[in-house]
C-alpha cells in the first residue's frame, strides 16, 4: 500500500494527501480475534496506520496531510503529530453546537478546520468560524444567496484568522444551553492582537454581559475594534484583565466579533 500511494502521489504531482476513513472498523478487529486476543488486531491496524504515514512523510517531506474520518472522529494525539483536521466534524446541526466544537477543540488541538453551506446567516458562520474554512452550497442551491454577506464574513475570517494559531482563553463556562452566552478569546501575544468572539444564545434573557480577558500587558493600551460598525475603543490591559471587557446586543441570537491591537 505504501508502495502504490507513493507512486500515486509521486507519478500526479501531489503534495496534499487527504485521507478519510468513513467506516466503523470495530466488529472486524473483534471478529478477527479470540476472546482471549481482543484488541490484538486493532493494535496491529493502528501501529500500522502510524508507520504508513511515517513512511509516506519520509518520502515526501514537504507534503501535508489532512486527516478525515467522518469529520473529526480520528483526532488522537498521534495523528495529531502528524496531520491536521480540515474537516472537525461531520456534524452541522446548530450553531451553539459549532461554539461548543471550537471551545472543546482549542482546549487541545492547535489547528482544525470546518465548513459551512452558503445559505447560513452571519450568526450560524461566525459560529462555525475556525483556522480553516471552506464554503460550499445546499439544497437551495446559490440562486438567492446574500453573496455581500458571505463577502464580508470571509474578508472578518481572513483578517481574524491568523489569531487562531495563537492561546485559546474561554471567557464562559462551556454549554450547549440555548438560553447562554458563550465568548472566548485568542490571543497573539507574539503580534500584540487578537480576537474576541461572543455570542448572546436565542433564549438568552441578558442583553449585556462583562468578560475578564487573559495574558494582556497590564500597563500597555489596546484598540478593540467591533468588526459590524467598525467602533473603536481604547483600554489598557490591567483595565481588559480586571474590570473585564463590557459587551451589549439588543438581537436575538447574536454572534459579536472583536479584535484588540497593542497600540502603545
Amino acid at each position: 500500500l505504501t508502495d502504490h500511494i507513493d507512486q500515486l502521489l509521486t507519478e500526479q504531482g501531489i503534495d496534499y494527501y487527504r485521507q478519510d476513513f468513513n467506516i466503523d472498523p470495530l466488529p472486524y478487529w473483534r471478529a478477527n480475534d479470540a476472546e482471549d486476543r481482543q484488541g490484538i488486531t486493532e493494535i496491529a491496524h493502528v501501529t500500522g496506520y502510524y508507520a504508513y504515514w511515517d513512511e509516506l512523510l519520509r518520502r515526501h517531506p514537504g507534503m501535508l496531510i489532512d486527516s478525515c474520518a467522518s469529520g473529526g472522529r480520528r483526532n488522537d494525539l498521534e495523528t495529531l503529530r502528524r496531520a491536521v483536521p480540515l474537516l472537525r466534524s461531520d456534524w452541522y446541526a446548530g450553531a451553539a453546537g459549532m461554539q461548543c466544537l471550537t471551545y472543546g477543540l482549542s482546549l487541545w488541538v492547535p489547528y482544525h478546520g470546518n465548513g459551512f453551506i452558503y445559505e447560513k446567516d452571519a450568526y450560524w458562520i461566525r459560529s462555525a468560524m475556525a483556522a480553516e474554512m471552506s464554503y460550499g452550497p445546499g439544497a437551495e442551491g446559490v440562486e438567492h444567496f446574500d453573496f455581500d454577506r458571505l463577502r464580508r464574513l470571509t474578508e472578518e475570517h481572513l483578517k481574524i484568522a491568523p489569531c487562531y494559531l495563537g492561546d485559546f482563553y474561554p471567557l464562559t463556562p462551556y454549554s450547549l444551553a440555548e438560553d447562554q452566552w458563550m465568548a472566548w478569546q485568542f490571543d497573539r501575544s507574539d503580534l500584540g492582537r487578537g480576537v474576541i468572539q461572543v455570542f448572546r444564545r436565542q433564549d438568552s434573557a441578558y442583553e449585556s454581559a462583562r468578560f475578564h480577558l487573559h495574558e494582556l500587558a497590564p500597563e500597555a493600551r489596546y484598540k478593540i475594534t467591533n468588526l459590524d460598525d467598525q467602533v473603536e475603543r481604547l483600554a489598557t490591559g490591567k483595565g481588559l484583565m480586571d474590570d473585564g471587557f463590557p459587551v451589549a446586543t439588543t438581537k436575538q441570537p447574536d454572534a459579536l466579533t472583536f479584535t484588540y491591537e497593542h497600540v502603545q
